[in-house]
């Protein structure tokens, strides 16, 4: 069985696997939104970044990408994004449906937030959201990296988002 994963955040521009095909594709139930603090990758424990996160939501849709790893690669792609998504317990590692351009549907691994983890940061005002990202760096290096480069290739994908284009701008002006 081919293994497929939905991007929707960093996997868009940093999959760190070899992608065999991509398509567009559409999560239901799902946003995407900097609702999860980041303590390792784009901020640490003292100063938490933000990323995005897949937070369920019964009427929302997520749009984004599925892509396939080789399939002799399955376990060791596998292996790699539970080391990198999984890293501190706040996404779930879930099989869900997704829909690709075509109208066909694949079950494609995804990472969604767990809520009731300590991470969970839904319901953060735009304003706040760009204060942390535009001032937050972890290990993969500064949070407005993680913004600029994730929006960039949503836009270069024909998937533009209003919230993410807003804290583009206001994270530049405050980064000036």
């Amino acid at each position: 069985m081919a293994l497929w994963v939905f991007g929707y955040g960093s996997l868009l521009w940093n999959p760190g696997f070899e992608v065999v095909a991509q398509e567009h594709a559409r999560l239901p139930g799902y946003a995407r939104s900097f609702c999860m603090r980041s303590i390792h990758h784009r901020g640490t424990e003292a100063e938490p970044g933000l990323v995005l996160a897949l937070d369920e939501q019964p009427d929302a849709v997520c749009e984004g990408l599925a892509l396939r790893a080789r399939d002799d690669q399955a376990d060791a792609v596998l292996k790699y994004l539970r080391e990198r998504e999984l890293i501190s317990s706040a996404y779930v590692e879930k099989l869900l449906p997704v829909t690709l351009a075509d109208g066909r549907t694949i079950e494609a691994v995804t990472y969604v937030i767990d809520a009731d983890h300590v991470q969970y940061c839904a319901g953060l005002g735009l304003e706040d959201q760009a204060q942390i990202i535009a001032k937050a760096v972890g290990g993969r290096g500064p949070n407005t990296e993680y913004l600029y480069n994730t929006t960039a290739h949503l836009d270069s994908l024909g998937i533009p988002d209003a919230e993410l284009q807003w804290l583009v701008s206001r994270v530049r002006a405050l980064t000036a």
